[in-house]
């Protein structure tokens, strides 16, 4: 049985809730560095609600001089750690020998990466390697904001058979100067959710963060937005991490942060509460008569458009729009909008606007010769 939506996206409804727990939390260091390092972060985890442990065993560093994982090598000490625990395990794989590897030693689960995910040709080949085998995928977001890799890089693996399947969001890299690591661009990850219900979705604040002090309030946030886990990194002593240091927690600091967040209730209908149902109705009203007005603005456009192409005018009069842009902003703020959101409506109406038309201008000169 297949979930499938108007936009072409196709999934197995088995993919649904396969993680089983409330909330699902990874941690586990940024690297597996030692066989020491990765027992001693791990150890207190099954005292924990953690539900499974990563680390790095490969790591596509951006600089070839930065450290980039043992390897193969590191594997037996993450499964041995994993086992004496009994917890399951993940690491990153980008590579189908990755994937050979990984399993031959025993890992439990693995994610494709950020750098991988966003080339579609690596996916395909991960994919081809995967056919056949029962194990769980997670797909991080690719490193640019494009739901599209993202999506991409899900349905060539559950194309693949896998049916234990999940997403990781892990941020998107901006050019800009934030307080953020990677840009968390939430609307992502919720349209992502929208179109494809029955995938988990995981939230990695550490690669969001980039540094520990801001950690709780993207977890929480995270979990607010009703994401279904946390991946985290933690490392027993991070300031001698060789890789990320700045984003790892101890297991204490972790501990801590699992306790600190706020589970907050999720209505199964709008009759669970009187008030929010009564405030969503008023939300539905409001949506409806948003959406007749926009198609009132549309024909409108049809009619100025056959106006302009009757009386040979141009399509674009710039005076015009900047003098409406400049009068809705000032509306706008008079009534406490955000201009930046205000701006992007007006400026998408006005797309739509000129794209009629453009389309009346061609059927004008088609009647017109």
């Amino acid at each position: 049985m297949k979930f499938e939506n108007r936009s072409g996206i196709s999934f197995n409804l088995e993919h649904n809730n396969w993680l089983g727990q409330e909330k699902f939390i990874i941690a586990g260091p940024c690297s597996a560095e030692s066989e020491e390092q990765v027992w001693e972060t791990v150890k207190d985890f099954k005292k924990s609600s953690i539900s499974a442990i990563r680390a790095g065993i490969w790591k596509p560093r951006t600089r070839p001089n930065s450290f980039e994982g043992f390897g193969e090598i590191a594997l037996p000490w993450l499964v041995q750690a994993s086992r004496n625990v009994d917890i399951p395990c993940m690491v990153e794989v980008a590579t189908p020998a990755h994937v050979e590897n990984a399993l031959a030693a025993g890992v439990d689960m693995i994610w494709i990466g950020a750098r991988t995910t966003v080339n579609p040709f690596a996916v395909q080949q991960l994919a081809d390697c995967l056919k056949g085998i029962n194990v769980p995928v997670f797909i991080k977001n690719p490193v640019n904001p494009d739901l599209a890799l993202w999506m991409g890089a899900l349905e060539r693996i559950d194309h693949a058979g896998i049916t234990k399947l999940a997403a990781i969001h892990r941020g998107f890299s901006s050019g800009k100067r934030l307080i953020y690591r990677n840009e968390p661009r939430w609307e992502i990850p919720i349209e992502l959710k929208r179109l494809a219900p029955n995938i988990p979705l995981i939230n990695d604040p550490s690669h969001i963060c980039g540094r520990i002090d801001i950690l709780q309030n993207i977890a929480q946030k995270a979990m607010d937005l009703e994401f279904d886990g946390l991946m985290i990194e933690t490392h027993f002593q991070p300031s001698s991490a060789l890789s990320d240091a700045e984003q790892q927690v101890t297991p204490q600091q972790l501990f801590e942060l699992l306790k600190q967040i706020k589970l907050r209730s999720t209505p199964q209908s709008l009759s669970s509460n009187e008030n929010l149902e009564q405030v969503r109705q008023k939300i539905d009203d409001l949506d409806h008569q948003l959406i007749h007005l926009l198609a009132d603005r549309m024909r409108l456009s049809q009619e100025i458009g056959t106006i302009k192409a009757q009386n040979q005018l141009t399509i674009m009069q710039f005076e015009r729009w900047r003098s409406l842009v400049i009068d809705r902003l000032k509306t706008g703020n008079e009534l406490g909008l955000d201009r930046d959101f205000l701006l992007q409506i007006l400026q998408n109406i006005h797309q739509l606007s000129i794209q009629v038309q453009m389309e009346i201008f061609e059927s004008f000169k088609d009647q017109n010769p």
